[in-house]
């Protein structure tokens, strides 16, 4: 038997006697306890359709920001939150859930949460081991449906996650709101709560988590590569730098942050924030493919390019050919391109190739296309 095999006997039929599956009950699960991203976007394109289903989300210790009250929430690791995952009839999750086993009857609906440029799960370039594959192995046979945001993904996904199921090539439903007839009016929200006065041009620094930094026992001894207090004082008068660090490691820059830089880690959704922005600022992160769906310039600093690429993580494709802006090494570098945003019109060409092969189904209609696929007989 293969160990695909093996992992869908084990990831269903677990806790067969437990309470009755309910068809009704609907269970999220965002980044274990926010409500955010694609699970976010799929439960109010539900709530759009009138569908008569009940919401539980997984929660936080501390609750989960933003989660409207009409939601149920469960905090994770309790009694409460075993009986919800168990009981409900469909299962919304955006990443890994293996130690949650799945109960016949249920239907798991993975939107994972990003085009992958670094290789992910099997695919990984530095290995893994046979403990984490069975693991991945258990979870990926729970899946009913898959998201992929594009055909790039589609294969990668079949690939990196061993995936033989329904994938839905529908677009994420998470950038909906990038195309959205309320997208300038949530632009205007969401820079009035932080403070942006009109005219102000707001950065968006959205780097991806190291493996090296996520390991480092010593918060002291890692550090951001874009020097903030430099970007202040050069480009404090007119820019602000939102400061938008991944969940792994947001905790060990919570301090950081002063005259003319804001950390907006904990903002419950990023899609909001690029919409609040005026210019992206990342590395290798997925935030890349999503921000293309707004059109506006990206700039990569990314002075460990080399090792990432070729030691830590490996790629899925030359990102110094098709990335859509320019690469930098340093932040006097990044502040010559933000200073003058007209320098990054050079790669106009590269981000319509960009956008036409990463971004070919964010029409704002993702979540509708999700949502008829995977809930259509609760919503026809």
């Amino acid at each position: 038997m293969s160990l695909a095999a093996r992992a869908r006997r084990m990831a269903v039929g677990a806790g067969q006697n437990a309470r009755r599956i309910d068809p009704g009950l609907v269970y999220f699960n965002s980044f274990q306890g926010r409500y955010s991203d694609s699970p976010r976007a799929i439960a109010e394109e539900l709530e759009r359709t009138g569908a008569p289903l009940r919401q539980v989300w997984r929660t936080g210790a501390a609750g989960t920001e933003g989660l409207p009250a009409r939601y149920d929430g469960v905090t994770g690791g309790t009694w409460d939150h075993v009986r919800a995952l168990g009981s409900a009839g469909r299962v919304v999750v955006n990443g890994w859930m293996a130690t949650h086993p799945k109960r016949r009857g249920q239907v798991w609906l993975q939107t994972w949460h990003g085009t992958p440029l670094k290789r992910i799960a099997f695919d990984a370039l530095s290995g893994v081991d046979a403990e984490a594959r069975r693991t991945m192995a258990r979870d990926v046979a729970k899946w009913d449906h898959l998201i992929s945001p594009n055909p790039f993904s589609t294969e990668v996904f079949r690939s990196a996650f061993g995936y033989e199921g329904s994938m839905l090539e529908t677009g994420y439903p998470r950038n909906d709101v990038l195309s959205s007839p309320d997208a300038d009016a949530v632009r205007t929200r969401v820079r009035e709560a932080l403070g942006l006065e009109p005219g102000r041009t707001a950065v968006l620094y959205a780097p991806t988590w190291r493996d090296r930094v996520v390991a480092e026992d010593d918060p002291a001894g890692v550090s951001l590569l874009l020097d903030h207090e430099q970007f202040s004082r050069e480009l404090g008068q007119t820019h602000t730098l939102l400061l938008r660090l991944h969940h792994f490691i947001a905790g060990r820059f919570a301090d950081v942050g002063g005259s003319g830089c804001l950390n907006v880690s904990s903002h419950p959704d990023i899609s909001e924030l690029y919409l609040a922005a005026d210019v992206l600022v990342t590395d290798y992160s997925s935030a890349m493919f999503d921000f293309a769906v707004t059109g506006k310039p990206q700039v990569f600093l990314a002075p460990d390019l080399e090792e990432y690429r070729d030691r830590m993580r490996g790629f899925y494709f030359d990102f110094e050919a098709e990335a859509p802006g320019p690469i930098v090494a340093d932040t006097a570098e990044l502040i010559a391109h933000v200073a003058e945003p007209e320098a990054a019109a050079p790669h106009g060409p590269a981000y319509a190739r960009f956008r036409e092969r990463f971004c070919p189904f964010d029409d704002g209609h993702a979540s509708r296309r999700v949502v008829e696929a995977v809930f259509g007989d609760a919503v026809a």
